[in-house]
């Protein structure tokens, strides 16, 4: 029977996880579990960051972006004289299991918990899109809606000044959030991971589209990690009609209120997590797939390819 629960977030901050914490919290609190909030991810473990939690601590939280409870690195996790620091501290707490809110690193450290007799749940935070398991991570939609909304006033100035705008979007190594932003913004040009990086044929399509098709504009969207953004601007200046301009979108795609999608998906999730845990389950992480909430062994998540994305890919080159 578990009677304590610990709640964390770990890695990037996603918008939506104060949402988890709060649906995390307050059903935990309904089934008569006491919830203690773990600040600063696994190293607020390892330091012993303990904050007993309350229905009112969590209230007016559902509405603001990034974490209440604060996220740090901690790399030495990895260490099993480590990993035994924060199993002692939990059960020192009277801690039964945990709730952990992250990306597939936040996962791994979930397991290695629930390896050594503290159960815990994974839930999916992260604005990357790119954890197995789940068709959609919880912070995805508010940063694809913070993408959108900065293309299409790209888009405005590109069109004024006969212009290419090549905007660089997160992902870490995951395409969906430059493929979703490409065809909401009826881009020109998607470079994901996926679709690999030609530069030569880059530039013969926006030769193409500004001499044939005579478009006054053109959006890149791009996937960092890929290339040099301000690189290829350059050269698309010298080398097409086009004046390039190159933005990174940066940090400002993990910020912001969270989207009402995001909202009830965290939510959503933060009651499976729970249900989870009072059937007695460990080592599993919650995810959505085809619309219904769902949720399988941790494991099981890392070692799975990510759906494929061609369908959307022949969607985008059909859209062009």
């Amino acid at each position: 029977m578990v009677r304590k629960i610990g709640v964390l977030t770990s890695g990037g901050d996603a918008p939506g996880m104060n949402s988890a914490i709060r649906a995390v919290t307050r059903i935990a609190l309904s089934n008569g579990i006491e919830v203690v909030g773990i600040r600063d991810g696994y190293r607020g473990l390892l330091e012993e960051k303990f904050q007993v939690l309350e229905r009112t601590d969590v209230s007016d939280i559902l509405n603001r972006g990034g974490t209440t409870l604060g996220s740090a690195r901690l790399p030495e996790f990895k260490e099993e004289e480590v990993q035994d620091q924060c199993v002692a501290n939990l059960r020192k707490a009277g801690i039964d299991a945990l709730v952990v809110i992250g990306g597939d690193g936040s996962y791994r450290g979930a397991l290695a918990l629930t390896n050594k007799g503290i159960n815990c749940i994974g839930l999916p935070g992260t604005i990357d899109n790119d954890i197995s398991g789940t068709d959609f991570t919880i912070g995805f939609d508010t940063a694809l809606q913070t993408c959108v909304e900065n293309v299409d006033k790209l888009r405005d100035t590109s069109s004024s000044h006969h212009r290419c705008s090549i905007v660089e979007v997160m992902g870490n190594h995951c395409g969906d959030l430059a493929l979703y932003t490409a065809i909401a913004c009826g881009a020109e040009i998607v470079i994901t991971p996926e679709t690999g990086y030609d530069e030569t044929e880059i530039l013969e399509k926006l030769r193409y589209l500004g001499d044939a098709v005579k478009k006054n504009h053109a959006i890149v969207i791009i996937s960092e990690k890929i290339c040099d953004v301000d690189g290829l601007a350059k050269k698309v200046s010298l080398h097409t009609n086009f004046s390039g301009r190159a933005t990174i979108l940066g940090h400002i795609q993990r910020g912001g209120s969270p989207t009402p999608v995001d909202r009830m998906l965290s939510s959503r999730m933060g009651e499976k997590a729970i249900d989870l845990l009072m059937e007695g389950i460990g080592g599993h992480c919650v995810g959505i797939i085809d619309n219904e909430i769902c949720s399988m062994p941790i494991q099981e998540a890392l070692e799975k390819p990510r759906k494929s994305r061609k369908k959307l890919y022949r969607l985008f080159d059909r859209l062009v």
